[in-house]
């Protein structure tokens, strides 16, 4: 399984892979496409995602998708 995380940090929005950034200073609209074309590409190659974005409250949705192996 994979997973993806949109979340402010330090005043900017973030995108992280399996909890390693990987793109830091987007808006957060540029940071969510980021993290749902990652997320995409992964189901692509049969990949189980899980993914995780902050609210501006800070509250967080998780969606998660497939099931490495079925």
């Amino acid at each position: 399984m994979v997973q993806y995380a949109v979340t402010l940090k330090d005043g900017d929005w973030t995108v992280f892979g399996d909890g390693a950034p990987l793109a830091a200073g987007l808006s957060r609209s540029a940071a969510i496409q980021m993290a749902k074309d990652l997320a995409f590409e992964a189901e692509e190659r049969g990949e189980a995602v899980e993914l995780l974005i902050q609210g501006y409250y800070g509250n967080m949705s998780r969606k998660m998708t497939g099931v490495a192996g079925d």
